[in-house]
This record gives C-alpha cells, structure tokens and sequence, in this order.
C-alpha cells in the first residue's frame, strides 16, 4: 500500500510545490491566522477557568451585585477578559439609557456583562449570548445561574458569531416596540468580526428598525472598520456615545 502511495503522490510533488511557491504569501497568512486563533482561544479558555472559579467560590451566590464585585476584585490583580469596572460603568449608563428589552451579546466570556445586561433588564426582558467556545460557555452559563438569574430570562447559544446569527430568529420573543428584532447589541469577540456581523445582523433584520443601540467593546484604537461602515451608511449609523475602550452606535433604518 505505502510503494502504491508512493507511486501516486510523486508525480504531483513538482505541482504541490509550484501551487505552494505561487501562494505561499496567502498559506503562511492563512497558518498565522489559523495559529493566531487557537492561541486566543488557549488563552481564552485558561483565563476563563482561573476568573469563574475565583467569581465561583468567592462571591455570595444569588446576588448579582456581589458576583460583579468579586469580577472587580479578581480584575484588580489578574489579567481578565472581562470588560472590567470603567467599561462596566460607561455601559451601565448605555443600558439605563436606553432601556431594552431584547439584547443579544456576542463573547459571553465569564458572564460579566451577561450579569451586568440581566441586573438592568425588565421583568419580561430577555438576553441572548453567544459564545464559540463551549467550554467558556459553560464556565460563562454556571456564573449567570449563580448569580441569580433564571433559564428563562437568558440562553446562552454556542458557536462562531457567523453561524449563529443566521439562525437567531428561532429564539426570539416578540416585545411591544421591538417585534422580532433587538433593540441592543454588545459585541465583545473577535474585532475583526464586528463589522461583518453588524451587516449580518442588519441583512437578516434582526435590529429594531425604530433603533437600536450597538455597544462595540474597542480594544485595538487602531481599528478603522467603524469609521468607513460609518462613511458609507450615513443614513443609518451614528455614534451616540463614546469612551475609551468603548463605542456605542446607534442604528435607525434611513434615520433622518
């Protein structure tokens, strides 16, 4: 069998290599990039398992105050993912503001904002949160349930934000003023996906076309996706608030 490989293969060696040599500028893009996130993820995942069971074992279990408070403090004196007590703060006053009753956040991570998203949402509200790692989603889940919150007013959704999205609107609960759409997004995931998700999201008309707020968590200053989708789609797309380390956008469908 291996002389029978052998044979096959040999002949098309000189072609594998000429298709290598002709695009190894986009294969070795393509590994960095594939490398890259599996890093991230390694990551992601170890610094999730050290935050939820600091969170875990030292906060009071049932109150959400509590549970935030103990992210505080772990975020005082270890790397987190969590958007942390500045961000947590600027977002607060974007949920107070604006009021919604239907959310969809993508990057669940350790429950953070989930938590922080739940505490401000009214009796009928309801959140989803999508994660692509299931073993942060899980870790992320086990934080919402301890801090009080029940099944129903959240679910937690596993899988690239790509995916998912697509398949939302099974999911859904209509709301008076919103219908089947949501009246606020926070993305706090891979950057580089925000702008192509927010199109997403729009095509499969999943904002609330009267409005809704967009809270893109910025960790890279450098990133100018946002100001050209805001160039280009100016009858659509304004900044409503801004602070470091965060950007809230406001959509209104041919908003005047």
């Amino acid at each position: 069998m291996s002389s029978w490989l052998m044979a096959v293969s040999l002949p098309l060696l000189p072609a594998v290599l000429l298709v290598l040599g002709r695009h190894r500028v986009r294969v070795a893009k393509f590994w960095r990039g594939a490398l890259d996130r599996m890093r991230r993820l390694l990551r992601g995942r170890a610094c999730a398992k050290s935050t939820h069971a600091f969170v875990f074992s030292r906060c009071i279990h049932g109150d959400a105050g509590s549970v935030l408070e103990t992210f505080d403090l772990y975020a005082e004196t270890h790397a987190s993912a969590s958007v942390g007590p500045q961000i947590g703060e600027a977002l607060d006053k974007v949920v107070r503001r604006v009021r919604p009753s239907r959310v969809l956040e993508l990057g669940t991570h350790c429950g953070y904002s989930s938590v922080l998203l739940l505490s401000l949402l009214p009796a009928d509200g309801r959140l989803l949160t999508v994660e692509q790692d299931p073993a942060v989603a899980d870790l992320g889940e086990e934080i919402i349930l301890v801090a009080g919150f029940k099944p129903s007013q959240f679910q937690v959704l596993t899988g690239s934000s790509g995916n998912t999205i697509p398949t939302l609107h099974p999911f859904m609960e209509p709301a008076p003023g919103t219908g089947n759409a949501f009246n606020l997004v926070l993305m706090d995931h891979d950057p580089q996906q925000y702008l192509v998700d927010l199109l997403a999201l729009e095509r499969e008309g999943l904002l609330c076309l009267s409005g809704c707020s967009i809270v893109l968590i910025i960790r890279n200053q450098r990133d100018k996706s946002l100001e050209e989708l805001i160039s280009a789609r100016p009858d659509c797309y304004s900044i409503k608030s801004q602070v470091p380390g965060m950007v809230e956008l406001f959509y209104q469908k041919n908003r005047t």
